[in-house]
């Protein structure tokens, strides 16, 4: 499988991560940047900092959170999704988190074939775990 696969099936894995990681014992998770609350497969994995602007953070759990589809897309270009992630992102790890996650936005990380395979194999572990927790 080429590194351009793996990177990819990662991006999947860690999305679906986010949500399930965050659902309750029914499934359901809350929207980071609106507070709805619907089951992990109807909502998406939001990236703080956009998967295309930073190789850096693209593949890191604390850069991915779920979000409801509005949020997701119109909202963080034309709404105030970006903004309430933003706070709900300082909330959770702090405003110096934060500001480093963005000073670091444009930091070029070269990801190894083994590194994405391990990813994988990680992500896919505790997708197994919470989806035993929730009995899928």
């Amino acid at each position: 499988m080429s590194s351009a696969t793996l990177r990819s099936k990662c991006l999947k894995a860690l999305q679906k991560l986010a949500r399930i990681s965050e659902a309750d014992d029914n499934g359901i998770c809350t929207c980071v940047s609106c507070g709805k609350k619907k089951h992990y497969k109807e909502m998406d994995g939001g990236h703080f900092i956009p998967k295309g602007a930073s190789s850096y953070w693209a593949l890191r759990e604390e850069n991915v959170h779920p979000q409801c589809k509005g949020c997701n897309g119109f909202g963080m270009r034309n709404g105030s999704a970006a903004q309430q992630y933003t706070l709900w992102m300082q909330d959770m790890y702090g405003a110096d988190f934060v500001e480093e996650m963005l000073q670091k936005k444009n930091t070029i990380c070269k990801i190894k074939k083994f590194e994405y395979e391990d990813m994988l194999k990680y992500f896919n572990e505790q997708i197994k775990y919470h989806q035993e927790r929730i009995g899928e």
